[in-house]
């Protein structure tokens, strides 16, 4: 999760500067601030348990930031750019809420209250970042 989070900064900030809609780049700019602190939250969960480390890859999120750059590359035009952005961002999302599902219950299972408390709190706002990308795209489809 922790590398993980370091490639969805990096993806996040390209991504920015590809979306054309400006609903989308303010949806953007806010998950970037909310990712922040899930990064702080998975290094808090990491310290619980005793690794800081987490110096491992997170290929499913690399792979994703691929999809993301071939998408934009190829879009024919910013309204499927747009729409492109939001789908894979919407996959990425659900990465994260299964993610951040995985780890709460077990935290709790453990025992691990703080860690189980910050998972749900950042499974909380990967669902509602999910709701606001699919209100978007609505709107832009209807526009």
């Amino acid at each position: 999760m922790k590398a993980g989070s370091e490639v969805a900064a990096q993806a996040t900030a390209e991504i920015r500067q590809d979306a054309r809609h400006p609903e989308l780049k303010a949806a953007l700019e806010a998950g970037n601030k909310v990712s922040q602190s899930w990064a702080q939250r998975i290094e808090q969960a990491l310290q619980e348990v005793g690794d800081a480390s987490g110096e491992a890859k997170n290929p499913v999120l690399e792979g994703m930031y691929e999809v993301s750059r071939m998408i934009r590359r190829q879009a024919p035009d910013d309204t499927s750019r747009d729409l492109g952005i939001i789908a894979n961002g919407q996959l990425a999302l659900h990465y994260w809420i299964a993610a951040f599902g995985t780890i709460r219950t077990y935290a709790s299972h453990l025992g691990m209250n703080e860690t189980a408390r910050a998972m749900q709190a950042s499974l909380d706002e990967a669902k509602e970042g999910d709701g606001a990308h699919t209100a978007i795209a609505q709107r832009i489809m209807s526009a």
